[in-house]
């Protein structure tokens, strides 16, 4: 074990966050380009890139619960979480690199539609997005006390990831989205495997006796499921909300900006996610983490969202301008450095650290049930809309809705002894 990580420093927490930044940056390049792709290269509607998005969300279904179990009860390669994280970069690289050849992958085979080639493509590349998030997420809580220690893991791996997120479409805005793609293919490979042979994981995540113990009058293993499912519902509608946006947001634009060009109409989009990455990149370990330890985490957190939604809200009424939507992007970018960040710390201490894998998993369905409803079902009320305002009016009520519901989920013992301890000094 490396002296960094028995002492928990600083250079140890950004070593744990960059497989988690090898995952985000694919799903950055997905973000970015899979819509701008779908639309230019092969002029699909939106109700095809919808179909074409609900792949993924598939892919988590099925991918993340199941990993999870199986990475909680495996140990081979010298570590649990590490070999999903070894297999799983490697398969994103190579599906990245099958992003920008779609068209002769599908030329190749002979197969005559697009939409299925793309969804195959799509579907392996979350797959093997899904099958390296769960693992990078779960050895973060893995080798992280509970409580602030395990709030700085989580809050340091956004900072992170957040920061490559903000590089990630800086380079589509300036190079391209096909620069973008190649390069990516490059770094998700670097982060998700070099790292891997610096962290050293527990084979056995409990010490004998563990079990039984008791911290602040909470079972230290004992799975606290009302909390643990309330948790996952009012995190639910704030992906309702994001992956509308994520999706759709193609739509506003070409109908209420009224870009000049296909090329005018990427660069937006990928303007507006940078800050949109870029605040959530900068806020949580400088700006979130503090304030966790004054208010507690889900004060934060809800309060986080309730800004996201006024932004979205800001977006229907004032967004007639370029200017005015990067604005509320860079407002919006407040909730979303709340939602990749601070409910894996929370979620995390409310369940058996010795199923945190399987648990991890099924916390990822409050992201991809969301996503396949906005896929599915949201995709031909937008397409068929007179006012595409839909799109953020959506995300506007869904995101309130999830702030009203965080009301709902307690704090942590650990994390209410740090406030009161904040708050005596």
């Amino acid at each position: 074990m490396l002296d960094m990580q028995k002492k928990l420093a600083k250079p140890f927490y950004v070593l744990l966050s960059l497989p988690a930044t090898a995952m985000g940056f694919a799903l950055s390049i997905q973000i970015a380009a899979l819509s701008w792709l779908m639309r230019t290269q092969f002029n699909l509607n939106l109700e095809e890139i919808g179909i074409v998005w609900a792949a993924g969300p598939l892919a988590g279904i099925i991918g993340q619960p199941i990993v999870g179990l199986i990475s909680d009860n495996v140990w081979f390669w010298n570590g649990r979480r590490r070999p999903f994280i070894l297999i799983g970069g490697s398969l994103a690289a190579l599906m990245l690199l099958a992003l920008p050849n779609i068209g002769a992958i599908n030329d190749f085979l002979g197969i005559g539609n697009i939409i299925v080639v793309a969804v195959a493509i799509a579907l392996t590349l979350d797959l093997a997005i899904n099958i390296s998030f769960n693992p990078t997420r779960s050895i973060i809580a893995d080798v992280t006390p509970e409580g602030v220690t395990r709030t700085k893991g989580y809050t340091w791996m956004q900072t992170i990831s957040g920061t490559f997120g903000v590089l990630a479409y800086a380079l589509g805005a300036i190079f391209g989205n096909f620069f973008l793609i190649y390069f990516g293919v490059g770094l998700v490979l670097l982060f998700s495997i070099a790292p891997m042979y610096f962290i050293k994981e527990k084979k056995n995540l409990m010490q004998s006796g563990e079990e039984n113990q008791y911290v602040n009058g909470e079972a230290a293993t004992k799975t606290q499921w009302g909390q643990y499912l309330m948790l996952l519902f009012a995190h639910s509608f704030s992906w309702i909300g994001i992956q509308t946006m994520f999706v759709y947001m193609i739509g506003f634009v070409e109908e209420k900006l009224e870009p000049s060009s296909i090329n005018v109409t990427g660069q937006i989009l990928a303007i507006s996610f940078l800050i949109l990455n870029a605040v959530g990149a900068i806020l949580p370990a400088l700006v979130l983490e503090p304030i966790t330890e004054k208010i507690g985490r889900v004060k934060t957190h809800l309060s986080c969202l309730a800004i996201m939604s006024l932004a979205y809200l800001g977006i229907v009424l004032a967004g007639k301008t370029v200017f005015m939507l990067y604005i509320f992007m860079a407002l919006a970018g407040i909730g979303w450095a709340a939602v990749v960040s601070l409910p894996f710390a929370i979620m995390s201490e409310k369940v058996n650290k010795k199923r945190m894998g399987l648990f991890m998993g099924i916390f990822n369905l409050s992201v991809v049930l969301p996503q396949l409803f906005v896929s599915l079902v949201l995709g031909r009320f937008i397409e068929s809309a007179v006012d595409k305002n839909l799109i953020f009016i959506i995300s506007a009520v869904t995101l309130g809705i999830s702030s009203a519901l965080w009301l709902f989920v307690k704090e942590s013992k650990s994390m209410e002894n740090v406030i009161h301890s904040t708050s005596s000094h």
